[in-house]
């Protein structure tokens, strides 16, 4: 495990979400190279196989902002890389970073870190209140429709967003984004050739899907200032018919098992 009480401060920080995003079609598409980005950049270029702590978007990122990121899928315990400061955590360790906080954005302003959230699915829009509970964590948020669900260049529009973020931030200050990446998540049969909206969604669309964004998202990393640590990794994964399910927030394996890297770019 990285020591992150060496990283905070010295690092900024950059948490993907790759939203919905199913462990299995992430290994299968690593393996035969068709995410060169993302795999080239993977210790050992391989997806670390995790579970995730929330069944759908919400569950799981409050869990992860409060420092509870996907667990590693082998037996533990496994120390955290962050955690709230709370008497008797058996998973905080030697180099866990702790925060006197309720949630992980609140620890890092303390910190010094400028906070951004740039979201993508519907509990980041800010057009209800529980749409505006996760951004409201943050000091700066972001959401547009041009971000969400229903737009096949979602990611590059986001993209485009974080690129005038870090032409504003100061030289001097560090950074913790989130960025929610809605290019995974149903509907998402436009980024299958042939596919129709009559057909659906499917694991070969979802698969699409991920090829997009990996052609894209090496813009993101560029845009990065260095040192930066960044964990890219699925809140929750999702059904397309396995045993008779269909989507999320529901107890199945394609659901609670997850993608997940973490590496400082280089």
């Amino acid at each position: 495990m990285r020591d992150m009480n060496a990283v905070i401060g010295s690092h900024d920080l950059l948490l993907v979400t790759l939203d919905t995003l199913r462990y299995d079609v992430a290994a299968e598409l690593a393996d035969a190279g068709d995410t060169p980005i993302l795999t080239g950049l993977l210790p050992g270029a391989r997806w670390e196989r995790r579970h995730t702590p929330g069944s759908f978007t919400y569950a799981a990122h409050a869990a992860m902002l409060a420092g509870f990121l996907p667990t590693p899928a082998a037996p533990g315990p496994h120390p955290r890389l962050f955690a709230g400061a709370f008497p008797g955590s058996e998973t905080t360790g030697a180099g866990t970073w702790t925060f006197d906080a309720a949630d992980l954005p609140s620890g890092l302003a303390a910190a010094g870190y400028h906070t951004v959230c740039v979201g993508g699915v519907g509990f980041f829009n800010k057009l209800t209140p529980l749409g505006s509970a996760l951004p409201s964590l943050f000091a700066e948020s972001h959401w547009e429709r041009e971000f969400g669900v229903t737009v096949p260049e979602a990611l590059p529009h986001q993209i485009d967003r974080v690129a005038e973020i870090m032409a504003r931030l100061p030289a001097g200050r560090r950074l913790f984004l989130l960025l929610n990446v809605a290019s995974l998540h149903q509907p998402n049969w436009f980024y299958l050739d042939g596919a129709t909206r009559s057909n659906g969604d499917t694991r070969a669309s979802h698969a699409a899907a991920l090829r997009h964004v990996d052609a894209h998202i090496g813009r993101l990393f560029a845009l990065m200032r260095r040192p930066c640590f960044v964990i890219v990794c699925s809140d929750h994964g999702t059904a397309y018919g396995e045993d008779g399910h269909s989507g999320h927030r529901i107890g199945h394996e394609v659901v609670w098992t997850v993608p997940y890297g973490e590496f400082v770019l280089p």
